[in-house]
């Protein structure tokens, strides 16, 4: 690396940015199983089986109101049509709840699957790595100090800029990761709600916002690969230009392409509501 400290500067920023890039492409290709070792998900499980009795009992209640409410008699029950119908409902119901947790993963897997095949399609095993074109770094370099002063706080600015888009980049990601378990973990209470007609909204509700936090990380993939594609090929810099112009049109360039793909992870969940119509 220049032992020059603009250069050193804007390096270090775009390390910053380069780690978390690489992170999110880790995480979007791990299970919420081996999470941080897995040790986040056995407490989920631990919760999930522990509100597992609660959905039960909640399953009864939510059946019952929905009988009370669907019949308009107590002979309506002893129908053979209508009492098939109401075996077949709980039981479905009861599944649902008991194997809810196997019902999420078997969701998840299916999302993990559309997600690898976006990364084998792109053809990239890891994101590209953003670098400073060496016609600046030279540019750069061959400033006197006075020449140098407006650089840095050019740089000042721009890597500032850089590392908060990096952070608020990564925050939404392991959002997505705490989603998910909150989820996981909550899921009886609201499975529970298909024991009954006039509360089954509730469920479907809940794994159609359950599919769209999953959904997210394809969108959130597919933004990072088309934001790596564009790393191969950075914003042109002219060396005819003045060495802070230089450097004030590419940090300005690379941040707004950094800010476009920030924005569009952090509204990966209204994109997917919008394109599936959650």
């Amino acid at each position: 690396m220049s032992d020059n400290w603009v250069v050193q500067n804007l390096q270090n920023s775009l390390d910053t940015w380069n780690s978390k890039m690489t992170e999110i492409w880790g995480l979007l290709t791990q299970s919420p199983q081996n999470f941080k070792g897995g040790a986040i998900w056995k407490v989920i499980v631990n919760i999930n089986g522990t509100l597992q009795a609660i959905g039960l009992a909640l399953l009864v209640l939510f059946f019952v109101i929905g009988m009370v409410k669907t019949c308009s008699s107590f002979t309506d029950v002893k129908k053979p049509e209508h009492a098939l119908k109401l075996f077949v409902r709980f039981a479905l119901a009861k599944g649902v709840v008991t194997y809810g947790m196997q019902l999420m993963l078997a969701l998840f897997n299916i999302v993990q699957g559309v997600i690898s095949n976006i990364m084998t399609a792109s053809g990239l095993t890891t994101t590209a790595k953003t670098t400073l074109p060496n016609n600046m770094v030279t540019a750069i370099e061959s400033c006197s100090f006075l020449e140098s002063i407006p650089l840095w706080a050019v740089t000042l600015i721009g890597g500032l800029v850089i590392t908060v888009l990096s952070f608020i980049l990564i925050f939404t990601v392991y959002g997505r990761f705490f989603k998910l378990y909150m989820y996981t973990a909550l899921a009886p209470i609201p499975l529970s709600t298909f024991a009954g007609e006039p509360t089954q909204n509730v469920g479907k509700a809940f794994l159609k916002s359950y599919c769209g936090v999953l959904l997210e990380g394809a969108v959130i993939i597919l933004a990072c690969v088309i934001f790596s594609l564009y790393a191969k090929t950075p914003p042109h810099v002219s060396t005819a230009l003045a060495p802070v112009t230089m450097v004030w049109k590419y940090v300005g360039e690379l941040a707004f392409n950094m800010l476009v793909l920030v924005g569009t992870v952090k509204m990966s969940d209204r994109i997917i509501h919008e394109m599936m119509g959650f």
